[in-house]
C-alpha cells in the first residue's frame, strides 16, 4: 500500500486528488493540509510513502516545505512530488534543488499521476528523460556555482560521466551503450555517485550536475 499525503491550499483540488488516489487499489490517502507549514507537521506525523506539494501556498510555499522534508533524517523516506500549474520554469528547478524527486502538471492525465506516484514511492525519480533535456535546456547556460555542489573531487572518472549523461536524461541502459558497459555497471556506477553525493534518488543527481558545472552549457557533451 502506498501512503500518500496531499498538501495544497485548494480544497476542491485536494478533493479531486483524493477521490482518484482512493478509487485505486494500493494507494490509500492518509492525510491533507492547506498549506505548507501544517503539510511539514502531517508529513511527521504519519510518515508516508509520498507528499503530493503544490508549489505556492500561504503561510510557507511547496519548495520551503520540501526543503524542511528533506532535511528532516526521519523523513528519508518520504519521496516528494511538486504539484504545479507553471510547466517547466524556475519553480521546478528550485524544487528539485531543495530535495523533490519530480513534479507534475495539475492538469496531467489522470493515468500519468497514479504512474507518476508509483514510479516515486519505488524509489525513482519523476524525471523522463524528455523532461530531463528541456530542464537542461532551461537552465544549464548559468554559470556553474561549485560552492553549493561540493563533493565533485569524491567522484571517480567514471561516476563523473555517468552522473553528466544521466543529468543529459539518459536511462541506465542508454548510458551502457554510451559508454560501451553493461546495464548493470551503468546502474552500479550511478548508484555510487548518488551515495558519494547523498543524492536521495536520480533527480538529485541532475541537480548537482547542474551546480558543479558537469553539465557546463547548453546542448554541452559531458
Amino acid at each position: 500500500m502506498i501512503r500518500v499525503v496531499l498538501i495544497d491550499d485548494q480544497a476542491l483540488m485536494r478533493a479531486g486528488f483524493r477521490a482518484l488516489l482512493e478509487a485505486e487499489d494500493g494507494i490509500e490517502v492518509v492525510g491533507e493540509a492547506s498549506d505548507g507549514e501544517r503539510g511539514v507537521a502531517l508529513v511527521r506525523e504519519c510518515m508516508p510513502d509520498v507528499a503530493l506539494i503544490d508549489v505556492q501556498m500561504p503561510v510557507m510555499t511547496g519548495i520551503e516545505a520540501t526543503r524542511r522534508i528533506a532535511a528532516d533524517p526521519r523523513l528519508g523516506g518520504v519521496r516528494v512530488v511538486i504539484l504545479t500549474n507553471y510547466g517547466l520554469d524556475e519553480y521546478v528547478f528550485d524544487a528539485l534543488r531543495a530535495g523533490a524527486s519530480g513534479f507534475l502538471l495539475k492538469d496531467t492525465e489522470p493515468a500519468d499521476l497514479l504512474h507518476g506516484i508509483e514510479i516515486v514511492a519505488r524509489g525513482d525519480s519523476l524525471l523522463s528523460p524528455s523532461v530531463t533535456s528541456r530542464l537542461i535546456g532551461e537552465f544549464v547556460s548559468r554559470p556553474p556555482d561549485r560552492a553549493t555542489a561540493p563533493g565533485l573531487e569524491t567522484l571517480t572518472r567514471r561516476e563523473r560521466e555517468v552522473t553528466a549523461l544521466a543529468a543529459r536524461g539518459l536511462t541506465n541502459e542508454e548510458i551502457a551503450e554510451h559508454m560501451v558497459i553493461s546495464p548493470f555497471t551503468a546502474k552500479t556506477h550511478v548508484s555510487r555517485a548518488m551515495t558519494k553525493l547523498g543524492a536521495r534518488d536520480r533527480a538529485q543527481l541532475v541537480v548537482f550536475a547542474y551546480e558543479s558545472g558537469l553539465v557546463a552549457a547548453r546542448n554541452a557533451t559531458p
